[in-house]
C-alpha cells in the first residue's frame, strides 16, 4: 500500500442515494423540480429556482422530509460504502442540506457528510446557507495540503471540480451529457467496477 494516505470523496446524490428533489417532484407531480446538478451547473441558480417554486406552491420542509423518509440507499450502495470504509477513510462531499440528508445517513450508518444548511421560518425553506461556495474543490484541497491522497467520485457538474483537485477522479453513475463534457474522467456504472478501480489505486 501507498506510504502516503488516501480519503476517498464521494457524492451523495445520483451515486449513494437517489436525487431527493426529482423523488419530491415525482411526488407533487412538478416537473420543474426535476432539475439537478446535471442539467444546471450554476448551483445557485438551481436552488433560487427551486425555492421560488416551493414558495409558489406554499410546499414546506415537513413534506419534502415526508419523501425523504420513504428513500432507500441505491441497490448496493450500503456494502459498496462499507466495504469501502474499511480500505481507507471516506468522506462524503454533497450539496444537499443536514435537514434533508439525515434518514438517508442513518440507512447508510452514519458516514461522515460535509454539505450544507437550510434557514428554515415555520417549517418553510426561506433561504439556504452554504458551508462556502464550491464546498467539493476546496474540501479536497485541504486534504491534500493535510498530506491525504484523494481518490473522488461524483456524477454532476458539481463534482467535477472536486474530481480535477483531487489526485484520481471518476465518473459513476454520470448521465451522458456529462460524460460527454468531462471524457478525461473514467466512467463507471457498478459499484463493483468503481471498487476495483479505487483498488488499485490504493495499492
Amino acid at each position: 500500500m501507498s506510504q502516503q494516505q488516501t480519503i476517498v470523496t464521494l457524492d451523495l446524490e445520483g451515486v449513494l442515494v437517489p436525487e431527493i428533489w426529482i423523488a419530491f417532484a415525482e411526488k407533487t407531480g412538478i416537473e420543474s423540480l426535476k432539475l439537478t446538478t446535471r442539467d444546471i451547473p450554476d448551483y445557485d441558480e438551481l436552488m433560487q429556482g427551486r425555492l421560488n417554486i416551493l414558495n409558489e406552491n406554499k410546499l414546506t420542509l415537513s413534506a419534502i422530509q415526508e419523501v425523504i423518509g420513504t428513500l432507500t440507499p441505491l441497490e448496493g450502495a450500503k456494502a459498496f460504502l462499507d466495504e469501502l470504509r474499511s480500505l481507507t477513510q471516506v468522506i462524503i462531499l454533497s450539496d444537499t442540506f443536514e435537514d434533508f440528508a439525515k434518514p438517508l445517513m442513518q440507512q447508510l450508518d452514519w458516514p461522515t457528510l460535509f454539505c450544507h444548511r437550510l434557514e428554515i421560518e415555520e417549517d418553510r425553506i426561506k433561504h439556504y446557507r452554504l458551508r462556502q461556495p464550491n464546498q467539493k474543490q476546496k474540501s479536497v484541497a485541504a486534504f491534500k495540503s493535510l498530506n491525504y491522497r484523494v481518490i473522488a467520485a461524483g456524477d454532476s457538474f458539481n463534482d467535477t471540480t472536486m474530481l480535477g483537485e483531487a489526485d484520481v477522479g471518476f465518473l459513476f453513475h454520470a448521465p451522458d451529457n456529462i460524460k460527454q463534457a468531462f471524457p478525461h474522467y473514467e466512467a463507471y456504472n457498478e459499484y463493483s467496477d468503481l471498487l476495483a478501480r479505487i483498488r488499485k489505486e490504493l495499492t
